[in-house]
């Protein structure tokens, strides 16, 4: 063994802190400086024998990527479709999966399948990539509404979903129902702007009577901002499964009906706003 001179001749001393700093926590380069060990082979010798903290153990970066190459190759994938899949080299890849069997050799009309799949997969990421962008694009036109122009986007739902005066049965009042949250909460704050107090409104769920009812009263709550108390009665569907039905399992919250009390002059303003509209659209030039 070497002889150790000068400032390193207390070598057990020095050995001694080195290990207590270590133990502490603080890196090779923390306990080099802390001190003044400018000699690696002797800051190796100092920590001799002494494992290094978690926090200093780097994960090596590339082992999930091996490993699912790994996965991959087993599957029957070539080195190509791996690289695509995976953006690394297939000389990396070569490495990692060298002693694994080599997977049959596809017959051609199935590769022909395979990469035409990838091809399509490419596609409808860069159709969503555009479906995405023209919604967003529209979204950003519309900006802060009018009162006139919020006016008109109430009337409008209202005409196609909520109940109307005939002339064989007489019915004045303003009455919507609605399965879409954010349809809701439109016709809500269109009633806001009719200055209708919350205090007129009066709240009913109605849903198939197999589905869990007080929750679907809480979530229409939550939306209406309102006290789940003050809902009516339920309007309770009788269950009948269809092949194919979608309206049903937790998402499903059934339908929120609002009626507004003393309303009749309400509904024929609302009337009245609406082949305003009609008239207004007809005679555009």
């Amino acid at each position: 063994m070497t002889a150790i001179h000068g400032k390193y001749a207390d070598f057990e001393g020095l050995r001694e802190q080195a290990i207590a700093l270590r133990r502490e926590g603080l890196s090779r380069r923390q306990i080099r400086d802390r001190l003044f060990v400018d000699n690696n082979d002797i800051l190796n010798r100092l920590l001799e024998g002494e494992p290094p903290p978690e926090w200093t153990k780097r994960p090596n970066a590339k082992d999930d990527l091996r490993d699912k190459a790994r996965e991959l190759r087993l599957k029957g994938m070539t080195y190509d479709q791996i690289q695509v899949e995976l953006g690394c080299s297939k000389s990396s890849i070569s490495l990692w999966v060298r002693d694994l069997p080599k997977p049959e050799r596809r017959d051609p009309s199935e590769q022909a399948k395979l990469a035409a799949q990838k091809r399509w997969e490419h596609e409808l990421v860069i159709r969503d990539v555009e479906r995405q962008k023209t919604k967003q694009e529209a979204f950003d036109q519309i900006g802060q509404l009018s009162d006139r122009e919020l006016l008109i986007a109430g009337v409008t739902p209202y005409w196609a979903e909520g109940g109307k005066d005939k002339v064989y049965d007489r019915r004045e009042s303003l009455k919507f129902i609605n399965s879409d949250p954010n349809v809701i909460k439109l016709y809500l704050r269109w009633l806001d702007l009719l200055q209708v107090s919350r205090d007129r409104l009066r709240f009913t769920v109605s849903i198939h009577e197999s589905a869990d009812v007080p929750a679907a009263e809480r979530y229409w709550a939550e939306i209406a901002d309102v006290s789940p108390e003050t809902f009516r009665k339920p309007m309770l569907k009788r269950h009948n499964p269809k092949p194919g039905r979608k309206n049903t399992g937790e998402t499903y919250q059934g339908c929120l009906a609002i009626y507004v009390t003393q309303s009749a002059d309400l509904y024929r303003r609302m009337e009245g706003t609406w082949y305003g509209i009609v008239f207004s659209a007809d005679s555009a030039t």
